[in-house]
């Protein structure tokens, strides 16, 4: 989880920006910082390691608690792609198939909590 909360209004108007097109590195960060934290509040836990670099991670998902090393469920991918699944822009399976996120794990399927619909 981002260690400074992102309110409501500064993650919309982030990604209104990406979503207009041609958004500066910021607001891209801002974005994919707030949908991690969309995503945090929806499924607590940390059994799931979302990458979303170089921008954040986050551990989400209940189950059992990783605590060293590389977590045993792992999903990662760029930022266009995270942004484009947490909207509902793209889905889990098309990403996926497109090897635009790479997940591993028995945990690692996602796309019962996508889209977030911010």
């Amino acid at each position: 989880m981002p260690s400074r909360r992102i309110e409501t209004a500064d993650g919309r108007a982030a990604l209104a920006a990406v979503a207009a097109g041609g958004a500066a590195r910021p607001a891209t960060a801002t974005a994919v910082r707030y949908l991690l934290q969309l995503l945090d509040e929806k499924a607590p836990g940390n059994s799931v390691e979302v990458r979303v670099p170089p921008f954040g991670a986050v551990q989400v998902v209940q189950g059992p608690r990783h605590t060293r090393g590389t977590p045993p469920n792992v999903v990662e991918m760029d930022a266009a792609t995270w942004i484009a699944l947490a909207t509902g822009a793209q889905s889990w399976t098309d990403a996926m198939a497109a090897g635009r996120v790479s997940a591993s794990g028995t945990r690692a399927d996602l796309s019962p909590l996508l889209p977030l619909r911010p």
